[in-house]
Protein backbone atom coordinates (compact mmCIF):
# COMPACT_ATOMS: atom_id res chain seq x y z
CA UNK A 1 0.00 0.00 0.00
CA UNK A 2 1.39 3.38 -0.57
CA UNK A 3 1.90 6.15 1.46
CA UNK A 4 -0.82 8.79 0.45
CA UNK A 5 -0.11 11.31 3.69
CA UNK A 6 2.30 12.00 6.76
CA UNK A 7 1.82 14.97 8.45
CA UNK A 8 2.46 15.49 12.20
CA UNK A 9 -0.82 15.40 14.21
CA UNK A 10 -1.94 18.52 16.01
CA UNK A 11 -2.14 16.54 19.39
CA UNK A 12 0.94 16.89 21.57
CA UNK A 13 0.08 13.44 23.47
CA UNK A 14 -0.61 10.06 22.09
CA UNK A 15 -3.08 9.15 19.72
CA UNK A 16 -5.68 6.32 20.92
CA UNK A 17 -8.37 6.85 18.07
CA UNK A 18 -8.59 7.54 14.86
CA UNK A 19 -11.98 7.54 12.22
CA UNK A 20 -12.26 9.07 9.16
CA UNK A 21 -15.55 11.07 8.43
CA UNK A 22 -18.39 9.43 7.01
CA UNK A 23 -17.71 11.51 3.49
CA UNK A 24 -13.82 11.64 3.58
CA UNK A 25 -12.97 15.09 3.94
CA UNK A 26 -11.20 14.70 6.86
CA UNK A 27 -10.57 13.02 10.71
CA UNK A 28 -11.21 12.91 14.04
CA UNK A 29 -8.59 12.02 16.64
CA UNK A 30 -8.71 11.28 19.76
CA UNK A 31 -5.55 11.20 22.69
CA UNK A 32 -4.29 10.18 26.10
CA UNK A 33 -4.83 14.01 27.05
CA UNK A 34 -8.73 14.55 26.69
CA UNK A 35 -8.63 16.13 22.99
CA UNK A 36 -9.88 15.66 20.01
CA UNK A 37 -8.39 17.16 16.34
CA UNK A 38 -10.68 17.76 13.56
CA UNK A 39 -8.06 16.95 10.24
CA UNK A 40 -8.71 17.99 6.74
CA UNK A 41 -7.33 16.32 4.22
CA UNK A 42 -6.65 18.87 2.20
CA UNK A 43 -3.14 18.28 0.75
CA UNK A 44 -4.99 14.97 -0.78
CA UNK A 45 -6.97 17.33 -2.70
CA UNK A 46 -10.19 17.00 -1.38
CA UNK A 47 -12.22 20.02 -0.14
CA UNK A 48 -12.96 20.90 3.49
CA UNK A 49 -15.72 23.26 2.89
CA UNK A 50 -13.35 25.79 4.25
CA UNK A 51 -13.02 24.36 7.13
CA UNK A 52 -9.66 24.45 9.18
CA UNK A 53 -7.95 21.86 11.64
CA UNK A 54 -8.58 22.20 15.28
CA UNK A 55 -8.67 20.68 18.26
CA UNK A 56 -10.51 20.76 21.60
CA UNK A 57 -10.89 19.67 24.78
CA UNK A 58 -13.39 16.57 26.28
CA UNK A 59 -13.47 13.93 28.73
CA UNK A 60 -12.61 16.17 31.61
CA UNK A 61 -14.13 16.75 35.59
CA UNK A 62 -12.57 19.39 37.24
CA UNK A 63 -8.63 19.30 36.81
CA UNK A 64 -8.82 15.71 35.92
CA UNK A 65 -8.18 14.97 32.16
CA UNK A 66 -9.15 11.42 30.75
CA UNK A 67 -8.23 9.73 27.66
CA UNK A 68 -10.37 10.00 24.46
CA UNK A 69 -10.78 5.50 23.62
CA UNK A 70 -13.50 5.58 21.28
CA UNK A 71 -15.09 7.83 18.83
CA UNK A 72 -17.82 6.67 16.40
CA UNK A 73 -19.36 8.62 13.39
CA UNK A 74 -23.22 8.85 12.74
CA UNK A 75 -23.64 6.84 9.53
CA UNK A 76 -26.61 9.87 8.49
CA UNK A 77 -25.45 13.27 10.15
CA UNK A 78 -21.51 12.87 10.49
CA UNK A 79 -21.48 14.09 13.76
CA UNK A 80 -19.67 11.67 16.05
CA UNK A 81 -19.49 10.45 19.75
CA UNK A 82 -16.47 10.16 21.91
CA UNK A 83 -16.11 7.74 24.81
CA UNK A 84 -13.57 8.34 27.38
CA UNK A 85 -11.79 7.23 30.53
CA UNK A 86 -14.66 8.83 32.43
CA UNK A 87 -17.09 6.33 31.23
CA UNK A 88 -18.77 9.13 29.29
CA UNK A 89 -20.03 9.46 26.10
CA UNK A 90 -21.07 12.69 23.88
CA UNK A 91 -22.03 13.77 20.85
CA UNK A 92 -20.26 16.29 18.80
CA UNK A 93 -20.97 18.04 15.66
CA UNK A 94 -17.47 18.28 14.45
CA UNK A 95 -18.27 20.69 11.48
CA UNK A 96 -19.79 23.03 13.42
CA UNK A 97 -17.48 23.05 16.71
CA UNK A 98 -20.66 22.45 18.60
CA UNK A 99 -20.94 19.77 21.83
CA UNK A 100 -25.07 18.00 21.47
CA UNK A 101 -25.49 15.84 24.04
CA UNK A 102 -23.96 13.62 27.33
CA UNK A 103 -25.44 10.41 27.61
CA UNK A 104 -25.69 8.62 30.32
CA UNK A 105 -22.24 7.62 32.40
CA UNK A 106 -21.35 3.81 32.37
CA UNK A 107 -19.39 2.12 35.15
CA UNK A 108 -16.25 2.40 33.81
CA UNK A 109 -13.93 3.35 30.62
CA UNK A 110 -15.80 4.17 27.57
CA UNK A 111 -13.61 0.95 25.69
CA UNK A 112 -15.15 1.20 22.33
CA UNK A 113 -18.02 2.44 20.21
CA UNK A 114 -20.26 1.89 17.34
CA UNK A 115 -23.58 3.08 15.26
CA UNK A 116 -25.91 0.44 13.86
CA UNK A 117 -26.63 1.29 10.18
CA UNK A 118 -29.22 3.51 10.41
CA UNK A 119 -27.59 5.65 13.34
CA UNK A 120 -31.06 4.66 15.30
CA UNK A 121 -28.53 2.65 18.30
CA UNK A 122 -25.29 2.89 19.92
CA UNK A 123 -23.24 0.34 21.29
CA UNK A 124 -21.04 1.48 24.00
CA UNK A 125 -18.29 -1.43 25.37
CA UNK A 126 -17.65 -0.21 28.86
CA UNK A 127 -14.21 -1.92 29.79
CA UNK A 128 -11.04 -0.65 32.35
CA UNK A 129 -8.81 0.40 30.14
CA UNK A 130 -5.86 -0.19 32.48
CA UNK A 131 -5.21 3.92 32.47
CA UNK A 132 -4.57 3.40 36.46
CA UNK A 133 -2.19 0.10 36.08
CA UNK A 134 -3.24 -3.07 37.34
CA UNK A 135 -6.57 -3.38 39.48
CA UNK A 136 -6.71 -6.80 41.82
CA UNK A 137 -10.03 -8.44 41.66
CA UNK A 138 -11.73 -6.70 44.65
CA UNK A 139 -11.58 -3.42 42.53
CA UNK A 140 -12.50 -4.59 39.14
CA UNK A 141 -15.75 -3.54 37.72
CA UNK A 142 -17.17 -6.03 35.45
CA UNK A 143 -17.03 -5.38 31.43
CA UNK A 144 -20.17 -4.94 29.78
CA UNK A 145 -21.57 -3.58 26.46
CA UNK A 146 -24.88 -1.54 26.34
CA UNK A 147 -26.90 -0.58 23.37
CA UNK A 148 -28.57 3.02 23.68
CA UNK A 149 -31.55 4.24 21.27
CA UNK A 150 -30.25 7.07 19.79
CA UNK A 151 -32.73 9.96 19.20
CA UNK A 152 -32.22 12.74 16.21
CA UNK A 153 -31.91 15.66 18.67
CA UNK A 154 -28.98 14.04 20.57
CA UNK A 155 -26.78 13.64 16.89
CA UNK A 156 -28.42 15.76 14.09
CA UNK A 157 -26.18 18.91 13.25
CA UNK A 158 -27.16 22.37 14.81
CA UNK A 159 -27.34 24.76 12.50
CA UNK A 160 -24.54 27.54 12.03
CA UNK A 161 -25.57 30.81 13.54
Amino acid sequence: ADMVLNRESSLKFQSRVCRFFPDGIGLAVGSIEGRVAVEFLNELGVSSKDKKRYAFKCHRSNDIVYPVNAIAFHPTFGTFATGGCDGTTVTWDGLNKKKLTVLPKVPTSVAALAFNGDGTELAIASSYTFEEGERDAMHSVPDEIYVKTIADVEVKPKLSK
